[in-house]
């Protein structure tokens, strides 16, 4: 590729938003301080440019849930996570791998289209409905990732090992599909993983022990037992019943078991972490650990609110992930972490850090957007400082949402007000994946969308 340069009418990059600007890309897709000879140069008086947004939680299959969980179940007089989980599951089993790819690639080409540039695939579909590995263990692993090398979203492939059911739960014959032996197949399979993928650009991987719940004590004394060399994500204190599941088997609250057994460090990021103690927020900010937030589906579950404001407070990276795909957009999911505390706490302003200067909150939220997304994945990318790759996004700011904004307060105007709509153009490693709102495998991967979704209901 060429190498260019960006001007724009602001940039958002290492936690600051600069108005007339100009970003420099070099030809290996790298940011670089200033321009390279030869650079194509692109003139954006129209665009705010903000790095690559970063989605740290995404289960991409379950796009195929959305709009078909909005109701009552039988047997059910309301409807909460765990009768939706029932729906979510049969979801799961009624998908082939190739219909795997296909679900994922909707999920991914709308990510795109909202500034997504990095996606972190919380990836626990592995057997067959009834429970037998494929003949290549790793068929619907592949098939996660060539969807997003299809569409070009840079992917952390977080690999989930899932024992049980429960604590004294009977096996669930629908969870089939992710159930591992033992947390020796589960750990070699994250290894094998890694060798199979190493050295692919734009692609890594990680291990993911579902929850406290899925995975009994000796699966995380071995885990906390390895080398913090990879990073490694949980759901962690996302309902009630999984508190008291804890303290009924362990005697203790998630986050407590977690350090206990060498299961929090700076590579770890706990999902959700909702339900926690003043002790808990304690160990996480001591531990180096991330935590990270998913509104739209905390809000479509009825999970209930992280306590951002608490965590950061403490010194806990919050990033963020659309996790069930019910809304595929980072920024609404920045202003609903910010919206969702200003209902619980009762006043405005809440996630604003540091100086608490006008763009404190917008510079707070983008952070999360981007910056605690790449380090909750471990990955050298979310603020545009020159060595990252330019992984990139930008904001019409003519666009209806943003129009007539202040610039010297662009962070803001951009995190509270612009939304995955106003999203012009999207690059990762400097190749420009979507052009003027558009990306070239929107329609093919639409069509298919549709026949994945005609097959499941009929």
């Amino acid at each position: 590729m060429q190498p260019a340069v960006y001007r724009c009418a602001g940039i958002f990059r290492q936690g600051r938003f600069e108005t007339s600007a100009q970003l420099c890309v070099d030809a290996h897709g790298q940011v670089v301080a200033s321009p390279i000879a030869g650079s194509v140069h692109h003139e954006w008086p129209n665009r705010w440019l903000l790095p690559g947004l970063v989605n740290a939680h995404s289960h991409a299959f379950q796009r195929v849930l959305r709009g078909r969980t909005e109701h009552l179940s039988a047997g059910h007089p309301h409807d909460d996570f765990w009768s939706w989980r029932e729906l979510m599951y049969r979801a799961a089993n009624a998908l082939s791998p190739e219909g795997v790819y296909t679900a994922s690639r909707q999920a991914f080409v709308e990510m795109a289209l909202a500034g997504i540039t990095t996606v972190g695939e919380f990836h626990y579909l592995h057997h067959q409905p009834d429970g037998q590995p494929y003949d290549d263990v790793h068929l619907l692993a592949r098939q996660v990732v060539q969807a997003a090398k299809d569409v070009g979203l840079r992917i952390a492939l977080l690999r989930v090992g899932y024992a049980r059911a429960g604590f004294q739960v009977p096996p669930n014959p629908l969870q089939k599909r992710f159930i591992e032996p033992d947390v020796e197949t589960f750990y070699s399979r994250v290894q094998s993983l890694q060798m199979l993928f190493a050295g692919q650009p734009q692609l890594s991987v990680g291990m993911a022990p579902h929850s406290v719940r899925a995975v009994p004590i000796d699966w995380l004394r071995f885990l906390g037992a390895v080398k913090h060399d990879t990073v490694m994500h949980l759901h962690v204190a996302e309902q009630p019943k999984e508190i008291e599941a804890c303290l009924a088997e362990h005697r203790q609250r998630p986050v407590e078991l977690l350090s206990d057994n060498g299961m929090l460090h700076p590579r770890t990021t706990a999902v959700h972490a909702i339900h926690l103690s003043e002790n808990e927020v304690k160990l996480l900010g001591a531990s180096g650990a991330s935590v990270c937030a998913c509104p739209s589906t905390e809000r479509n579950l009825g999970d209930g609110v992280v306590p951002a404001d608490v965590l950061m407070r403490s010194g806990v990276p919050v990033a963020l992930g659309s996790d069930s795909q019910a809304h595929i957009d980072l920024l609404d999911e920045a202003r609903q972490l910010e919206g969702h505390l200003r209902l619980v706490r009762g006043r405005r302003v809440v996630l604003a850090q540091g100086d608490a200067g006008p763009d404190a909150l917008g510079v707070s939220l983008l952070r999360s957007a981007t910056e605690m997304g790449a380090r909750s994945l471990g990955l050298a990318t979310g603020t545009l400082q020159p060595g990252e790759p330019a992984d990139f996004c930008t904001l019409d700011i003519e666009h209806a949402s943003l129009r007539g904004l202040p610039f010297q307060h662009g962070a803001s105007s951009a995190a509270l007000f612009g939304s995955a709509a106003a999203v012009r153009e999207v690059a990762v490693q400097g190749e420009l994946i979507v052009r003027d709102g558009q990306h070239a495998l929107a329609a093919s991967a639409a069509v298919d969308y549709h026949a994945l979704i005609k097959e499941l209901l009929a």
